[in-house]
């Protein structure tokens, strides 16, 4: 069963519009790798707070968008301060962000989170789920809203599959 489900999720990948990374609890020098509808991300967690990942997103309307960025544990891993730097904002923009992540502890292999990260050009809402589905695979569904200063806002619910090691 959990075979069916991975590989319904990941057909999924491909029919679903746009995402960014969740927001994972991992542990110490922990890796997760990731994709998600129209994009993937990578990151690893340096020391016991904190995370440095990339991200690539395939935005509909606009250029693709890369990101770096550090996340911050704050309180326990349910807290977290986001920064970072995009590019490829609509207009041919780069901007820094600062933001905010808060995500509930494991329960029954389910996690909620929310995120939050603003930059001079745009802000960024993400709330979604992660479920373990077996070992170190988790799955994610998630709900999105770009907003950038020039443009159009884009938004949808999105899946990914990630991969800890």
């Amino acid at each position: 069963m959990k075979r069916i489900a991975a590989m319904t999720l990941a057909a999924s990948l491909l029919t679903v519009p746009a995402l960014a990374a969740p927001v994972n609890q991992m542990a110490n020098h922990e890796t997760a790798i990731g994709a998600n509808t129209k994009g993937g991300y990578i990151e690893h967690k340096v020391t016991g707070k904190a995370t440095v990942g990339y991200e690539y997103m395939d935005r509909d309307e606009y250029q693709n968008q890369d990101a770096v960025y550090l996340q911050y544990d704050l309180i326990g891993s349910e807290v977290k301060a986001i920064g970072g730097y995009r590019w490829n904002l609509p207009g041919d923009k780069h901007n820094a962000y600062i933001g905010a992540a808060v995500s509930t502890p494991k329960v029954f292999g389910f996690e909620a989170y929310a995120s939050y990260v603003a930059g001079k050009d745009f802000n960024e809402t993400q709330v979604g789920i992660n479920k373990n589905l077996i070992a170190n695979i988790d799955a994610n569904i998630n709900y999105h809203n770009f907003k950038p200063d020039e443009g159009h806002h884009e938004d949808g619910v999105g899946f990914g599959l990630s991969l800890k090691f």
